[in-house]
């Protein structure tokens, strides 16, 4: 028996050894541990939707690390010790997971499986989770997911976009983002209404948005193509919600008050996927010069100023707009726009211009009416007739008539003593139209495509005006020298013709890289003839041959720009140059004169953008461009038009030539809602065109007649720096802006052959927090203080100093068990230092309002309105110049009340469909036939 076991043991101990070994010849040995590893993962929810900001924490026995998962849900923990950890996920609105790993040490990037977090079931109250950032930076474009912004029933965009971090919106409509303004309005990708932003933002429901964008535009080719050129435009782009894609919308006001005051809209619109067919119309009275205090749909501290006069201004008439897709081909957007806008208008202008002999000081007060019919009509046809052609050709038309007279004092003393006393009218009707054609072609190869784009405007635009003023000559002890009537008509014809064509090429090298090529031909002609006659005492007019003129010119440009384009995930370069040559050619059809000039530039392309996520960003862009001289800056014969100054032109004018940087560094940290945005641009300027006002002795009036030349100069520049910075509560229920820039400037003038510098500093700070904390009140304080400065070397000048101190506060309670009764408010202080105190006070604006909603869906609004309670409103604006400063005052008729009734009315029918499913769409909103 002991034979046996012992037998086999060894038989065991033979197989066993047998085998080690065995395996020892065919395995390599392990690898060891590598010291560091990548880890990362996603994070989703049940539906396989990513979640953006949950929490991520990695324990191990040598790790403690944090991190969150960023717009796409994604993590990424580097440098981690071991690959054994435990990993905690946590969420809002989602139940914690904790989970064991247990992974190969030698590997170098562990990429785990999929996390899918469940919903909460024992929340106290519904919370919804999207995993999309509230903004998101994209290449041109910031977007905002509307549905995070609490707004009441039946607001329209504009109260929406208040909420909006970055966002200014003046009571006129006016939209401001990041410190510049918006001058276009799109709706689902296209113009709306003609592209009016007030018309769009005061209009729209906001219910119907999904997102809202900001896009800097570039133009049409730039859209179809990716080749920038110039600066951009800012452009508001609102899509529309799919289950507010198809209805309809009907909002009527009607408004009476006291001074004869009226406000009466209406607004229709009919939505159906990429069709929309409109009509927007108004009549009202309005008070020029009233500073907003936010009452009226404002940001509290700025202006809406009807033109900048006192005064009243009866404005209005009807918009039409039409958008469809006629077939998988075609798309059509049209418009047309009638208003009238007739203002009456109260100034006094109190100042002094300098120069190196002296100051003259001035005060002119005017009444006037400015009265004037606009038709602006455009069409915009597309054809798609495959993948690889399209075609667009947009014709246009405006026509503005305006009719001007105004009673004029002005009275002069100090180095010009001289008192006028008359009036003017002036007729100008403008007719202006033109065409725009884009065609691009898409080969077969990625990326590769070339493109045409040709524009044409004719304008014509003349203008008769008669003077009947009386002008006395004084010494400084004011004693009347001479006393002289002018009593003239003068017929001005001014006739242009623009022309541009551009001609893109792009082609593709690498996945990241392309060349691209970019020319373009522009021609501004100009006609222009004046004639002046004096009327006599019977009437009949007789031509002044010296204050007649009649000339022609053009300016044709050329722009050959080539460059090279890296276009990566993290980065987007694009570097080149471009040629400018130019050539500047004129007539004195009256003198007999010629000028004939060129000029040549060669520029450097450069834009650089680095996107770290798709929350943060920063962007710089170089951009040059040529400014021609007018012809009466270059003819080399004076000009007398104005016997008051007589103009002398310079044949050796060079065009000016610009150059600007702009940087642009945007965040938006999503866990913390807080949004940070600068931006910084930096002009420089070759060859300036500067006025030299020299000053002649008239000895027998003992007076000065003003005559004008021009020069060039370089050396002026400017630099101007905006910043945001918002914080939202999570609920959003708490906002906090402040808002800031700085600018300086440095300008070039003369006077009598001095060159006078002007240094300009402008520093204004805005702090205004929307509290909206719970549903039966609403309170936005608001408080800026602006400091503008500026110096002036000549020796006789006056520097500013202002400083202003706007303290302002508007708000909502909503009382009411279903809170259908409303009171408003609002309240604005200014304080003013370093305006002359006989010209401005500080006024207290306080307007008030009561309102009461009706029917089930609170579409019924009842409003009475009191405005200026207290009648102390004025306007003030300083204006400031390289040889004068100008302060002008109006007393508006700013107190009245208004009696007010709204009807709000939609219907919708749910998600546009094709073939009996949801129609997909673009990225602007737009819907895919």
């Amino acid at each position: 028996m002991a034979r046996i076991f012992l037998f086999t043991f060894f038989i065991l101990l033979s197989i066993t050894t047998f085998a080690q070994q065995a395996r020892t010849r065919s395995q390599a040995p392990l690898p060891p541990p590598l010291p560091f590893r990548e880890v990362s993962g996603i994070v989703k929810d049940a539906v396989n939707q990513t979640i953006s900001g949950a929490t991520i924490s990695l324990i191990s026995r040598k790790d403690t690390i944090r991190t969150s998962t960023n717009e796409d849900g994604i993590f990424v923990f580097k440098n981690v010790k071991l690959a054994t950890f435990v990993i905690t996920i946590k969420s809002i609105g989602y139940s914690t997971s904790v989970r064991k790993y247990l992974n190969n040490d030698a590997v170098k990037r562990i990429v785990l499986d999929p996390i899918i977090l469940k919903t909460e079931t024992n929340m106290l109250k519904e919370v919804k989770i999207n995993g999309t950032p509230t903004i998101t930076y994209k290449t041109d474009t910031v977007e905002y997911r509307a549905s995070d912004y609490k707004v009441r029933e039946n607001a329209t965009v504009d109260e929406l976009l208040k909420k909006m971090e970055g966002m200014e919106v003046g009571s006129d409509g006016t939209l401001t983002h990041q410190g510049q303004q918006v001058t276009k309005a799109r709706v689902n990708g296209k113009d709306y209404a003609g592209g009016n932003v007030a018309q769009a933002i005061q209009n729209l429901p906001a219910d119907i948005v999904d997102k809202v964008q900001v896009v800097d535009d570039y133009g049409d080719q730039a859209g179809r193509t990716g080749i920038k050129d110039g600066d951009p435009t800012k452009v508001l782009n609102i899509t529309t919600r799919a289950d507010r894609s198809v209805g309809n919308i009907l909002r009527l006001t009607a408004s009476d008050g006291s001074d004869d005051r009226y406000d009466e809209r209406l607004f229709a619109q009919r939505i159906n996927a990429n069709e929309q067919i409109g009509i927007i119309g108004n009549a009202r009275n309005t008070v020029n010069g009233v500073a907003s205090t936010g009452l009226s749909g404002g940001a509290p501290g700025t202006s809406s100023t009807s033109g900048g006069s006192g005064g009243t201004t009866t404005s209005g008439g009807p918009s039409f707009n039409y958008r469809d897709q006629w077939s998988k081909a075609v798309q059509v957007n049209a418009s047309y726009k009638y208003s009238y806008n007739d203002v009456n208008s109260i100034n006094n202008s109190l100042g002094q211009t300098f120069s190196s002999l002296g100051t003259t000081n001035f005060n002119k007060q005017s009444t006037g009416t400015n009265n004037t019919k606009s038709h602006t009509a455009s069409f915009e046809l597309e054809y798609t007739p495959d993948s690889s052609n399209f075609l667009r050709i947009t014709p246009n038309f405006s026509y503005n008539g305006t009719n001007n007279s105004n009673n004029t004092l002005y009275d002069q003393t100090g180095l010009i003593n001289q008192l006028s006393n008359g009036t003017s009218a002036s007729q100008s009707p403008a007719t202006t139209y033109g065409y725009l054609v884009l065609y691009q072609y898409i080969f077969k190869k990625p990326r590769r495509n070339i493109s045409l784009q040709v524009t044409a405007t004719y304008g014509n635009q003349p203008q008769n005006s008669q003077q009947n003023t009386d002008i006395q000559y004084k010494d400084s002890l004011q004693n009347v020298l001479r006393d002289s009537l002018v009593h003239r008509t003068i017929n001005r014809g001014n006739l242009t013709k623009n022309y541009r064509a551009s001609l893109t090429y792009v082609e593709p090298l690498t996945k990241y890289t392309q060349l691209e090529f970019n020319e373009q031909i522009i021609y501004r002609g100009y006609s222009n003839d004046a004639s002046t006659s004096n009327i006599l005492p019977n009437g009949t007019p007789s031509l002044i041959d010296s204050l007649s003129n009649n000339y022609r010119y053009s300016f044709t440009e050329g722009r050959f720009a080539a460059n090279y384009r890296v276009n990566k995930p993290k980065y987007n370069l694009s570097i080149g140059a471009t040629a400018i040559p130019s050539h500047l050619e004129g007539a004195n059809i009256s003198k007999g004169n010629n000028t004939d000039r060129n000029d040549f530039y060669l520029i450097p392309i450069f834009r650089f953008q680095y996107v770290w996520s798709r929350q943060e960003r920063i962007s710089i862009n170089y951009s040059g461009s040529p400014t021609e001289p007018t012809f009466t800056q270059i003819q080399p014969l004076p000009d007398y038009s104005n016997p008051q100054n007589p103009v002398f032109g310079n044949p050796s004018l060079k065009p000016s030539f610009q150059h600007s940087i702009n940087t642009i560094y945007n965040n938006y940290i999503t866990n913390s809602k807080i949004n940070l945005s600068a931006n910084v641009n930096t002009s420089f300027y070759d060859d300036q065109i500067v006025s030299n006002v020299v000053q002649v002795a008239q000895p027998g009036l003992k007076s000065y007649l003003p005559e004008t030349f021009y020069i060039n100069m370089s050396g002026a520049r400017s630099i101007t720096a905006n910043y945001n910075i918002s914080k939202q509560s999570q609920d959003r229920e708490y906002n906090f802006a402040l808002n800031g820039l700085v600018a300086y400037n440095h300008s070039l003038g003369m006077s009598n052959n001095l060159t006078n510098v002007v240094t300009g500093w402008h520093y204004n700070e805005r702090f205004g927090p929307r509290i909206d904390p719970n549903d039966w009140l609403e309170v936005n304080p608001y408080v800026s203080y602006d400091i503008n400065r500026s110096t002036n070397t000549l020796p006789n000048s006056v520097n500013s100093n202002i400083k202003t101190t706007a303290l302002s506060v508007d708000g909502r309670f909503f009382l009411l068990k279903a809170r259908t009764l409303t009171i408003g408010y609002s309240a604005s202080k200014n304080y003013i230092n370093g305006i002359n105190s006989n010209v401005t006070k500080n006024p207290l604006v306080i307007n008030a309002y009561l309102e009461q909603e009706f029917f089930k869906k609170k579409n019924g609004i009842l409003r009475i309105s009191a405005f200026d309670l207290l009648d102390q409103n004025n306007f003030v604006n300083r204006v400031i110049t390289q040889n004068s400063i100008t302060d002008t005052k109006t007393n508006a008729l700013s107190r009245y009340f208004l009696v007010s009734f709204v009807l709000n009315l939609q219907k919708w029918s749910g998600t546009p469909k094709r073939n009996g499913r949801d129609m997909k769409r673009r990225g602007d909103g737009s819907f895919i036939y």
